[in-house]
């Protein structure tokens, strides 16, 4: 069940994205999802709709930081991960290559990340009409899916930061 807490983080990213957009490269549209955890349905919808060159999905990801949890390589307050793969989403490579470019073009500290388990909305965004070439930024985070929460604001505003540059320079620059 994803609770209200990983919906308003990356609710909160992408309204500062807005908020921050001086002069888009390109028609960016911003959709709010639903239904992520039982099947993409809002994702695949929207996508549908729009029908995107492009698609970067804003979500949460687990930490392998906390002890007793499963370990991998994310770990709280290191930087926002951009995501290579998950259990049913591989990154296109252009659009991996360019948000690591921007984040270290603007030194943003920056993990990579690859879930054993799970995905996102990216992985049926990826698949609408003819294809989608889609990526993932996501927001480490301890504890995900309970009231306790907890993510360090440096990892969200280096997302923020990296998804205002893909928005204003473009991917294909």
């Amino acid at each position: 069940m994803q609770t209200r807490h990983d919906f308003l983080r990356g609710c909160y990213c992408l309204i500062e994205v807005i908020k921050a957009l001086k002069k888009p490269s390109d028609d960016i549209y911003f959709v709010f999802t639903v239904q992520e955890e039982v099947g993409c349905r809002g994702a695949r919808t929207g996508a549908y709709a729009i029908g995107p060159k492009y698609a970067l999905a804003v979500d949460l990801t687990i930490t392998g930081d906390t002890p007793g949890c499963r370990k991998m390589e994310i770990e709280l307050g290191k930087g926002v991960a951009i995501k290579i793969k998950d259990n049913a989403f591989i990154a296109h490579p252009k659009i991996k290559d360019t948000l690591v470019g921007y984040a270290q073009t603007a030194k943003i500290p920056f993990q990579l990340e690859i879930l054993e388990g799970g995905t996102t909305d990216a992985s049926v965004i990826q698949l609408v009409k003819e294809g989608v070439q889609s990526g993932v930024v996501s927001i480490p985070g301890r504890y995900v899916h309970s009231i306790n929460e907890m993510c360090d604001l440096s990892d969200i505003r280096g997302a923020i930061r990296v998804l205002t540059d893909v928005c204003e320079k473009g991917i294909d620059s």
